[in-house]
């Protein structure tokens, strides 16, 4: 696992300069953030930005930082998607400072709903969802009042108090605020706050029948804590106004602003739980931790590192105004952070065999190979060489374009770290296909012996046949095509059909230690992940995590 991350000075931005004046101001005294996220749903990058934003906001101005979750919806949460989204807050290198679930609060909200029915602040209505939905109005028309809304503080504290004892079905009873049904802000119109749900919950058991609506629970969550900046994304500037509402009229002690930013779009990317779900449940991906995946725990299992993405979350930046960020960005970030860190060494993706006709049979000699050459102090390895050997099929041509400097017959040349070969014929099967090279090596030409003769203008990467490890190869493209032929196609039409190849081939015998997780760069490959789900004792299976060079520019 990572290190925690040690405090560091985000770049300014619009909240971190409201919090700056509020500290200046006396307004608050310590800063308290908060992420909250629904556990119905594993996390996506989309949040990562979100948490990193709230914890390296706080830790900045040395305050406070709550993991929250927001479970006030008990058909869609689950145990499984609490302990996902504590492990991947963590591994992102953040340790929250209180861990709180809204459920702990259903008394003192239904409470705070009391409060509301006394001050005649809220009513219980009989309409239907259709018939609600009908009267609300719409942004150039008024809603109309509900029948039911001028009922007595004492009828719907009786009608209320029974919605808890469960007298009533699913969708019979709501709980309203009384606001405005002609406000311009559809949100004011008398909106739910309390709906009445028959189903298990995953932390309080069949204790309650009637939950609090998010946009109720919310504001009062926030406020119980003491949260001071109460950070979301833009989707909720409507929302605003009733959640001041809600804090002033039920008269919490605590008064949190709440502010908002622009969520994170990327380009081929899904930015929905609800979609993301769908992938899972269509079994259109690997669960929801398939490297393909912008959740968390795919990225892991991809191999991107956490610092990739604190420094990716950082470098988009907190803004108002909606954009979409070229998903090549966060791939620069992943191969800044592994270029230094990561073992360099030859792995063959679809192997040709090679059969060096001059080397002795039974020779193995074992050559120098720098671990890192951008990095001396990982120092060095041996690598074995004999006979045989592998090389990429692509590395071979029999009747080569013009500027093709790998093999072909008659053409020489190097071997990584090995020697100069020349290819002197080749074997093909019953379809046609070449399927082995026959060589001869110049034994003079061997890597770090001083040679100055002759120069070749290819040198290409193998591995030796003879102690190859046996390796299967995860290729990964977008998930997603951003298809503006097809924009109004399902996104599932849009999936990318070679968003995954499989592959099998071969990596050096020093490989067979590698657990999950390690991270490599294969030479003229890309940087790989050993997968956590699939490797075993006796299988190695690589993720490619990222290609070696992007036109991204930062």
């Amino acid at each position: 696992m990572e290190t925690k991350s040690t405090t560091v000075s985000t770049p300014s931005n619009f909240i971190k300069n409201i919090v700056n004046e509020d500290l200046k101001s006396g307004k608050v005294s310590q800063v308290i953030t908060r992420f909250p996220p629904e556990p119905n749903g594993y996390l996506h990058i989309g949040h990562a930005k979100s948490i990193c934003l709230n914890f390296e906001l706080a830790d900045e101005f040395k305050g406070l930082t709550n993991l929250r979750f927001d479970d006030t919806n008990p058909v869609k949460e689950d145990t499984e998607y609490v302990e996902s989204i504590k492990a991947d807050v963590a591994w992102l290198g953040f340790q929250w400072d209180g861990l709180f679930f809204a459920s702990n609060y259903f008394e003192e909200m239904y409470n705070r709903a009391l409060v509301l029915i006394r001050k005649g602040l809220a009513y219980v209505d009989n309409q239907t969802a259709d018939e609600i939905r009908e009267t609300r109005g719409t942004l150039t028309q008024p809603g109309t009042n509900s029948p039911y809304r001028e009922r007595s503080v004492e009828e719907n504290l009786d009608l209320f108090e029974r919605m808890r004892a469960g007298e009533f079905k699913d969708g019979e009873r709501v709980l309203r605020a009384k606001i405005d049904m002609s406000s311009p802000n559809i949100n004011l119109r008398d909106p739910i706050i309390y709906r009445v749900v028959h189903a298990h919950h995953h932390n309080t058991g069949d204790a309650w029948c009637i939950y609090p609506m998010y946009a109720f629970a919310h504001p009062l969550e926030d406020a119980i804590e003491g949260v001071t900046h109460s950070i979301c994304t833009l989707e909720f500037e409507d929302q605003r106004p009733f959640y001041d509402w809600v804090v002033r009229e039920c008269e919490m002690p605590n008064v949190p602003r709440q502010y908002e930013f622009a969520r994170l779009n990327l380009t081929n990317t899904v930015m929905s739980k609800r979609k993301l779900k769908q992938l899972v449940d269509e079994k259109a991906v690997d669960g929801w931790d398939d490297p393909r995946m912008p959740t968390i725990s795919g990225l892991r299992r991809r191999g991107f590192t956490a610092e990739a993405i604190r420094n990716f979350s950082r470098e988009i930046g907190v803004a108002r105004s909606y954009s979409v960020v070229d998903s090549k960005m966060l791939d620069h970030f992943i191969r800044e952070d592994l270029k230094l860190k990561a073992l360099r060494t030859m792995g063959v993706l679809n192997p040709l065999k090679v059969v060096i006709t001059n080397y002795p049979e039974d020779q193995v000699e074992m050559l120098d190979m720098e671990n890192n050459a951008e990095n001396p102090e990982m120092g060095t390895r041996q690598i074995p060489f004999s006979r045989e050997i592998y090389i990429e099929q692509d590395d071979f041509m029999e009747n080569p374009p013009n500027k093709y400097f790998r093999l072909f017959p008659g053409n020489e040349v190097r071997l990584k770290n090995a020697y100069f070969i020349k290819c002197n014929d080749f074997i093909k099967d019953e379809n046609g296909k070449v399927v082995e090279l026959h060589c001869t090596y110049d034994v003079e030409t061997k890597s770090g012996s001083g040679f100055t003769g002759r120069k070749v203008k290819g040198t290409i990467h193998w591995v030796d046949a003879k102690s190859a490890i046996p390796a299967e190869f995860r290729l990964y493209e977008p998930l997603i095509l951003d298809n503006e032929e097809n924009e109004d196609a399902s996104f599932l039409e849009n999936l990318n059909p070679n968003s995954l190849q499989i592959i099998q081939g071969f990596v050096e015998d020093n490989m067979k230690q590698a657990q999950p997780h390690d991270k490599f760069q294969f030479f003229r490959h890309g940087y790989f992940n050993v997968d956590p789900k699939h490797t075993t004792s006796d299988r190695l299976v690589f993720n490619l995590i990222v290609s070696l060079k992007s036109s991204f520019e930062v």
